[in-house]
């Protein structure tokens, strides 16, 4: 089966790993395509982009990197088109993610799971309603 996984932090990037350890223990065909670190790529597959690369915190870097955000998005858009997944897995992250969780449930027939998903109390309660509809 064929997995794209996106995690844009340090700690999606641990999790991813173990996740993707666990898949490969289960499905020995596994061809992992992601977006994450160190430790997802010591797993094997391809590292599309390093999440160092698309990690800003807090309002100001946010702003301040917006081109590059958007052109990360946009990117990685493409490249879950041109790979083709069974399922596309998304790694906390949730600015980011969601954004593609929507794109693939409009314009690709492929599953969308998140794994470790956004802390209610951390997020905005108002966007479980989206997190439902295109998860």
């Amino acid at each position: 089966m064929k997995y794209y996984l996106i995690a844009g932090e340090a700690s999606g990037d641990l999790h991813g790993s173990n996740l993707m350890r666990s898949i490969k223990n289960r499905d020995e065909e596994a061809d992992f395509r992601f977006l994450g670190g160190d430790l997802m790529q010591a797993q094997g597959g391809v590292l599309v982009k390093h999440y160092r690369e698309m990690a800003y915190m807090g309002i100001i870097p946010v702003i301040r990197h917006a081109d590059k955000i958007w052109a990360n998005m946009k990117s990685c858009k493409k490249d879950i088109v041109r790979y083709r997944p069974d399922v596309v897995i998304l790694i906390d992250y949730p600015g980011f993610n969601l954004q593609i969780a929507k794109f693939v449930k409009k314009h690709l027939d492929i599953p969308v799971h998140y794994y470790i998903s956004p802390k209610v109390w951390a997020w905005k309660e108002y966007r479980v309603k989206s997190f439902k509809k295109y998860v």
